[in-house]
């Protein structure tokens, strides 16, 4: 199954690849890349610099008993993880949170990890709320229940994970699951502003998105809301591109169709804001793993520093 799935990832990319090629497209790329002036280019930057802060302040509130307030360390692994997961195939990346974390705090990796499913669970649930909220053309009582429900579903599931249960009691599949449900539950009790920094987070993230995507097209901001909503919610499907190509160009393509924006047109624009994401987030990392924000924790068992 996971060979399939990595297959058809590698055959999005390849669509997307030869799509390109066809009839001279990577000239309109390239004229879609020439609308970046400095002054957009500065803006999506500082945009996506606020977003990268909130994601750390995240991080320094989930784990402030091990960071000790080293909130530079967070911002570090913030910057690097991000940076892998953008451009490691089949969310390869995401391995580096816990190990990163691990390596400067000493969080163990069970920990680490339910955070990391936890905050995912956060954005998803954001996400998938503000698509509900600004979706052009969709019935208000719609919109109203879509926001309801995944705000109860949201409140319920912490709730949930604490409950008493008996599932360390069953078989050994069982009793994993019960370990992992624990885990979870812990995971879900330590950030006391987790959604204040989702929210401000995602709203600052599909704000800087949707106005880069509007003047690519041009398009109105209400489009490019649509485009950046329509990309972020197709990183949710099972099968992804490599490092997220194909999935997200036509996640943002599909969701412009609606306002009047043809699909090529609306697949040049995502394309080109795709490669300037994940252009910031590599530049972003590679500086923070060079200046080396801050060094990591040292183990009192151990006689030299963790590399």
């Amino acid at each position: 199954m996971r060979s399939l799935k990595r297959l058809l990832a590698l055959l999005l990319s390849l669509a997307l690849l030869a799509w390109l090629a066809s009839d001279g497209r990577w000239r309109a790329l390239g004229d879609s890349l020439g609308r970046f002036s400095p002054g957009l280019i500065g803006l999506a930057l500082a945009g996506f610099a606020l977003s990268y802060a909130l994601r750390a302040l995240r991080v320094s509130d989930e784990f402030r008993s091990d960071t000790g307030g080293r909130y530079l360390a967070c911002l570090r692994i913030v910057l690097v993880h991000n940076a892998m997961v953008n451009v490691v195939p089949f969310r390869g990346g995401e391995a580096a949170f816990p190990l990163l974390l691990r390596q400067h705090f000493g969080t163990p990796l069970p920990r680490a990890i339910a955070s990391l499913f936890w905050f995912r669970l956060q954005d998803a649930f954001v996400v998938a709320a503000l698509a509900a909220a600004v979706w052009p053309g969709l019935p208000v009582a719609w919109r109203v229940a879509g926001i309801v429900l995944l705000v109860g579903l949201a409140l319920w599931l912490p709730r949930w994970a604490r409950a008493p249960h008996h599932w360390h009691q069953g078989s050994a599949l069982a009793a994993r699951l019960g370990r992992l449900r624990d885990a979870f539950a812990d995971s879900t009790r330590h950030a006391r502003l987790g959604w204040l920094w989702t929210v401000a987070n995602w709203s600052v993230k599909l704000s800087t998105q949707a106005y880069v995507l509007a003047q690519l097209l041009p398009a109105g901001l209400a489009t490019g809301a649509a485009g950046a909503l329509g990309a972020e919610l197709a990183a949710i499907l099972p099968v992804q591109g490599v490092a997220g190509f194909g999935t997200y160009e036509a996640g943002a393509a599909a969701a412009m169709l609606p306002s009047g924006i043809a699909l090529e047109q609306g697949l040049q624009a995502a394309l080109a804001l795709h490669l300037f994401v994940i252009a910031s987030a590599v530049l972003a990392g590679a500086l923070a793993w060079m200046a080396g924000l801050a060094r990591p924790a040292t183990d009192p068992n151990r006689t030299s520093k963790t590399p």
